[in-house]
This record gives C-alpha cells, sequence and structure tokens, in this order.
C-alpha cells in the first residue's frame, strides 16, 4: 500500500529552542495501517500527532498527509475537515446541545442538509450503541458513553485518518476495552488509518506497529507484538 503520511528530518522546539519535542523524526505510514504511538511523558509523542493532525508546525522538515504538504499549504483548514477526525482523551462534547448535535458539528461545512445530517448523526450514534441517547445531554451519560459519542463525531467527515491521543486514559479497564473494541473495528471495517498515542501496553500491542518515541526521537518502529515481546523481556 502507499503511503498516506511521511515526515522527514521534522524538528519542534520549544522554549527558544531549549527543548527539542522532536529532533530530527523520519516517518511512514501507510494508508489503512493501525499504528500506536508510545513514549514516556515529554518524550514528543503528543507534539507528533498535533503535527499529523496540522494542529502545529514544525521549525523544519517535511510532512506530507493524504497528499497535502502541511508546512507550505494554506488551506489546512480544508484538510482538517475533510481528512481527519480527532478523538482526545477528554472527550471535548459541549454540554449545551444534544448528544446528536455534538455528532453533527463536523458536518457543518459538508453538502448535506439539516435533515442528512441528522440522519448519518444518527446512524453513527446508532454504530457506537447509543442512538437511543441521541436527544440527551452528555452531561447525562458516563465517561464511556461520552468516548463513544466522540468517536461518532470524529467518523461524521468520513476521514481517511483517525488520529487519537490517549482515547482510554481516562476510563476504567472494562469501558476502555469496549473503547478499544470499537476502534480496532472501525479499523478493521473502514480501512481508515489509525493513529494512537497511548501509555497504555494492552492498547498499543493492538496495533500493526508500534512506535517508540524518546527524547524527540523515533528509536523503535516495529511490529506490535514483536516490541511487546521484547518489552516484557526487558522487564
Amino acid at each position: 500500500m502507499a503511503n498516506i503520511i511521511e515526515l522527514k528530518n521534522v524538528v519542534k522546539t520549544f522554549e527558544e529552542g531549549r527543548i527539542k519535542a522532536l529532533n530530527g523524526v523520519d516517518l511512514e505510514i501507510k494508508e489503512g495501517e493501525f499504528v500506536s504511538i508510545i513514549g514516556p511523558s515529554g518524550s514528543g509523542k503528543s507534539t507528533l500527532l498535533n503535527m499529523l493532525g496540522a494542529l502545529d508546525t514544525p521549525e523544519s522538515g517535511e510532512i506530507t498527509v493524504a497528499g497535502y504538504d502541511l508546512i507550505n499549504s494554506k488551506d489546512l483548514h480544508k484538510f482538517r475537515g475533510e481528512k481527519l477526525g480527532f478523538i482526545f482523551q477528554l472527550h471535548n462534547l459541549i454540554s449545551s446541545i444534544s448528544v446528536v448535535e455534538n455528532v453533527e458539528i463536523p458536518m457543518f461545512t459538508s453538502d448535506l442538509n439539516s435533515k442528512e445530517m441528522r440522519e448519518k448523526a444518527l446512524d453513527l450514534l446508532n454504530r457506537v450503541g447509543l442512538k437511543d441517547k441521541a436527544n440527551i445531554n452528555p452531561s447525562k451519560l458516563s465517561g464511556g458513553e461520552r468516548q463513544r459519542v466522540a468517536i461518532a463525531r470524529s467518523l461524521a467527515n468520513d476521514p481517511e485518518i483517525l488520529l487519537a491521543d490517549e482515547p482510554t486514559g481516562a476510563l476504567d479497564s472494562k469501558t476502555s476495552q469496549l473503547i478499544l473494541e470499537e476502534l480496532t473495528r472501525l479499523h478493521k471495517e473502514e480501512n481508515v488509518t489509525l493513529i494512537v498515542v497511548t501509555h497504555d501496553m494492552n492498547v498499543a500491542k493492538l496495533a500493526d506497529r508500534i512506535i517508540e518515541v524518546f527524547d524527540g526521537k523515533i528509536i523503535n518502529a516495529e511490529d506490535g507484538d514483536l516490541l511487546h515481546n521484547k518489552i516484557e523481556i526487558d522487564n
């Protein structure tokens, strides 16, 4: 398969160059691949995810995602709206509107009319098992249910790439398992390129490939089972 993501010698610094969050990162991710990004706090993994989502820009290097040159493109809003879905550790739902209205938000820039938007949002909620909660306020949902709404919302623009930053970090183990099963299902059935930042090796090992980041550099990029076995042996 062709690469959907390519990074070449990407450098990102903070505090006037004193901290190198990314230090010459090279990375290729293929279309439809499920990749997990692991590493200690402050290693650069969330910065890397922000680069892939055009939420931040590097000092130098090249970033191409889904055909967009993220360094030189002037239409990154269109790129994010058409190509990407985002899932964060905190679901970021809007509490003043209903569940189904939250899911509709990414569709506002689409060509769908209000009826089509509502039908699509309800279908997405049905896929995550929450169609019966469509008209209630997100504050009445459990943490796991809110995260499932966030997954539904992330798919509202039919993204090619789904970026997830610690999607199970605030959830209990049972709920985390449900969320992981849903993400894995989406990857397999929809052929979505899935990139997950996580501290949890149980999450990471589900991926096709594990990318390990340390001090702003990629130090491992291997098959999930292989790296998981290495880590277990080292421990």
